[in-house]
């Protein structure tokens, strides 16, 4: 869903643009890292996530898989499609990804699902490499400022996607908002950025007196033109569809918010828990593309936070606007 495009659009309109890169190979990142710098002289970010597997993956029998792949049947010869095959337990390799992102050297590095060990956050100082943690607890806020990363995002459960828990479950960080700034505020003393239901200027404003010192948006964005999601994606975020969010496992094996639909549904009355990360995803890999092609928004993962309602610009350079322009004025009122 990310795009060079949209990265380097929100740098020139005076945002931190960032790209999500943890499906990327090495050669990819280095190869983004170059055309976002094509495109703007600002400030940008990319992302990763440190774990990209669970350890419950290693563990997973053929039992499990098999299991798994009977209940997808139904939904692979709805769009088709033959039975599923097995996964096989493939993941990106972090460190491999690490050392790519150092060579392209971005000038702001991100990451979810963790702390990078302490000779990689020690090489992105080395190479003026300002770096965010993610969390979801004061607990986890805590461990990225010991580890020495210079921000932390206190990610609430209102935002779409996946949040990166890493401390705890992710069932049992659930923290929203307005709960957790405040206490991630107390909490450290390096820069907080708040996330998880902010689209407009209303949401800065409150993120802002609640103690965070930036805000990060992602759904706002998401249906921006140039962002990498697909077009009926884009279209249902300006539907009804919009309004009914909900937090499912079932699309990659990881807690994840998007759009209700008819899968998210089928699988709440299912007694059958979803395979381990990343093996969820690989396996409904096929059924996703071809979903996709088909235009099945009753089957796809259409991430989406809480906040999605309150979006109503099309561009970047009309949703920034509004932003600087109505938390201005909401502060120039609240000063009287």
């Amino acid at each position: 869903m990310s795009s060079a495009q949209l990265a380097a659009e929100v740098a020139n309109a005076g945002g931190l643009g960032s790209y999500g890169a943890t499906t990327l190979s090495p050669t990819q990142i280095k190869e983004t890292v170059q055309e976002i710098r094509e495109r703007t002289t600002h400030p940008f970010s990319m992302n990763l996530w440190v774990s990209t597997s669970d350890e419950a993956a290693k563990r997973t029998s053929q039992e499990q898989l098999q299991r798994s792949a009977e209940l997808m049947h139904a939904y692979f010869a709805d769009l088709g499609l033959p039975r599923p095959p097995l996964p096989e337990l493939q993941t990106q390799q972090f460190e491999a990804q690490v050392k790519a992102l150092l060579d392209a050297r971005p000038p702001v590095a991100s990451f979810i699902f963790g702390i990078p060990p302490a000779e990689m956050l020690q090489e992105c100082r080395r190479l003026g490499i300002v770096t965010i943690g993610t969390a979801t607890t004061r607990d986890e806020a805590k461990a990225i400022a010991d580890a020495g990363m210079d921000l932390v995002v206190a990610s609430g459960f209102e935002g779409g996607g996946h949040r990166g828990s890493f401390i705890r479950s992710a069932e049992a960080s659930l923290t929203g908002s307005f709960a957790l700034i405040p206490q991630i505020e107390d909490q450290v003393s390096i820069p907080v950025i708040a996330a998880g239901g902010i689209a407009d200027a209303r949401g800065v404003v409150a993120a802002l007196v609640l103690g965070a010192d930036a805000v990060q948006i992602g759904t706002a964005f998401l249906v921006c033109e140039g962002s990498g999601i697909s077009p009926l994606h884009r279209e249902l975020l300006f539907t009804e569809a919009a309004k009914h969010t909900s937090l499912s496992g079932h699309f990659s094996g990881r807690l994840a918010r998007g759009l209700r639909n008819r899968f998210v549904e089928d699988m709440e009355h299912s007694a059958h828990a979803p395979l381990p990360f990343p093996l969820q995803s690989a396996l409904l890999r096929p059924y996703t593309q071809e979903a996709l092609k088909q235009g099945r928004g009753d089957l796809l993962a259409l991430w989406a936070g809480q906040a999605a309602p309150l979006m109503r610009h099309k561009t970047v350079s009309n949703l920034m606007r509004s932003l600087i322009e109505e938390t201005t004025k909401m502060f120039e009122q609240l000063a009287l």
